[in-house]
């Protein structure tokens, strides 16, 4: 069977392409050597479980694995001490029966299968048999347990973390596991924070002794190359690899999911014609920011969950505050681990540029219905198309027509908190469907942003700002007319609001060097 991109669980090298995860894999059986426990946490979709399933396969010469997952597990596994042991002697149990694990003694499968049917189990009697089990298999043991997440607000998974805390400190007297991997989105301190929050137990969780787990797990831009490579030897598209795996980088930061998603996309929704060129990259990203999928749901419904966390993000998109990356902060914490964002010097920003856009259409969308303005681009879009492109310099003359109708004498406040959003709601109707956006992370701050519209392979830059000054807006123009070079593109657009008393608004045409800015002054 040919090989294609997955998006649907786990990838495996001889049915998918995907990037060649071995230097990875080597780096996080060292710790293993070393006999360390540790979490491995990342967002959803992250290439946990494959990276997971990888590792088993590369430990097993030297160890006997037990790869179980916490998913699906019933509430009654948590229910007391010995209906949770009972279901984790049946998982082990399971893995051995399964042929999954190796080098385990006949006689501790039979204590597993034991356990697993009795109703009198408690940790205790687990740890003994956790200790038998470890001390008669033929190779040293080590246990992955995937899926920790659905543990999280189980108390009785607390006294399982004790219980393996106590024997990784007794390891020298009583035989244990070589090392323990729990993976999921939260990390073991989260879940404890969300079982007992008051300020003792915050400091003395249980998984304590786990060690530091820092090896990266997004992809590379050299990674995605070989993964392009491999494609391209396979079908011959001509694409120029380079270019394809810059661009699936520059969007998706390396986040694992959304790589492969866009080539997915690439290969089995685009044009063949055009599929794996930079026209074809943009109709893929277009496709993706108006489908549903298990990723971009999540995201929103954590925005819901956790209402502090949205206003955070929304303060970050709009009125483009500068929030200092500290992982002691709760919200800040939390949105690391939901992998919303990263840090960038010192600042948190959003991870990547389809998350950020994913963002703004929930927030926008929220805002639409009685937005005069969302009303007044959806009535003009039609005039807007010429030829099958885009007309930007009609769409800042309109918009600046309808601000000068709408807001002309709103609170200054007001128009400054929501100036992008102001914009952002006129231009969606206008683009949605064919056309999509995103705001450049590198030039997001309260005074000023620079909007990139892609509509059917054309982008156009738009610096959104704030008046402040002759002297500012000058620079303003020579950073933008720069900012154009990057986009290989002749003509750029600035909107600027301001806000002194005589200013002078309309729209007029900028010379910069060898570039064009139409600027609309509102």
């Amino acid at each position: 069977m040919a090989k294609y991109f997955n998006t649907e669980g786990p990838c495996y090298p001889d049915e998918h392409y995907m990037v060649n995860l071995d230097t990875r894999i080597q780096k996080i059986k060292v710790l293993i050597d070393q006999k360390k426990y540790f979490s491995i946490n990342r967002g959803r979709q992250y290439g946990k479980t494959t990276t997971l399933n990888l590792l088993s396969e590369k430990l097993r010469e030297h160890y006997s694995v037990f790869f179980i997952s916490f998913e699906g597990l019933s509430d009654d596994s948590y229910k007391n001490a010995a209906s949770f042991c009972r279901t984790f002697s049946g998982l082990l149990y399971d893995a051995i029966f399964y042929g999954e694990t190796d080098g385990i003694a006949d006689s501790s499968k039979k204590a597993l299968k034991s356990m697993s049917q009795t109703n009198t189990a408690d940790f205790p009697a687990l740890s003994n048999l956790v200790s038998t089990l470890c001390s008669h298999a033929e190779k040293p043991v080590v246990l992955m347990i995937d899926e920790v997440d659905q543990a999280g607000n189980q108390e009785i998974f607390l006294s399982f973390l004790g219980m393996l805390r106590n024997q990784y400190l007794k390891r020298r007297q009583r035989p244990t596991f070589q090392s323990v991997i729990l993976t999921g989105v939260y990390d073991i301190m989260n879940l404890k924070l969300k079982v007992r929050p008051d300020n003792e137990h915050q400091k003395n969780s249980p998984w304590n002794i786990a060690a530091e787990f820092d090896i990266p797990m997004s992809l590379r831009p050299s990674e995605i190359q070989e993964m392009l490579l491999e494609y391209e030897h396979d079908y011959h598209t001509g694409m120029n690899i380079v270019e394809i795996a810059d661009l699936l980088y520059s969007y998706t930061s390396g986040y694992p999911y959304l790589v492969s998603r866009i080539c997915k996309l690439l290969d089995e929704k685009v044009d063949r014609s055009f599929a794996w060129t930079k026209t074809g990259f943009l109709e893929a990203i277009r496709i993706l920011s108006f489908t549903k999928n298990p990723l971009f749901d999540s995201l929103v419904n954590k925005l819901t969950d956790y209402p502090e966390l949205g206003t955070m993000v929304w303060a970050i998109l709009f009125r483009g505050d500068q929030v200092s990356y500290n992982p002691e902060n709760p919200m800040i914490d939390l949105a690391s681990m939901f992998g919303f964002v990263k840090n960038s010097n010192g600042i948190m920003v959003i991870a990547n540029r389809i998350f950020e856009t994913c963002f703004y259409n929930y927030f926008l969308s929220r805002k639409e219905v009685g937005s005069p303005l969302f009303a007044a681009g959806n009535v003009d879009k039609n005039q807007f198309i010429n030829h099958g492109f885009l007309d930007m310099d009609l769409v800042l003359k309109k918009f600046m027509e309808h601000w000068n109708d709408l807001y002309r004498s709103a609170d200054e406040k007001f128009i400054e908190d929501n100036c992008r959003k102001f914009f952002l709601l006129y231009l969606r109707p206008i683009i949605n469907g064919t056309g999509n956006y995103y705001i450049e992370s590198r030039t997001r701050d309260h005074g000023r942003t620079d909007l990139i519209v892609d509509y059917r392979g054309k982008q156009y830059i738009i610096e959104i700002k704030i008046w402040r000054g002759e002297e500012y807006h000058t620079r303003g123009e020579a950073q933008l007319a720069n900012y154009l070079d990057a986009y290989h593109v002749r003509k750029g657009y600035m909107l600027s609001f301001n806000f002194n008393k005589n200013k002078v608004t309309g729209i007029k045409e900028i010379v910069c060097g060898d570039k064009i800015i139409l600027e609309a002054v509102v």
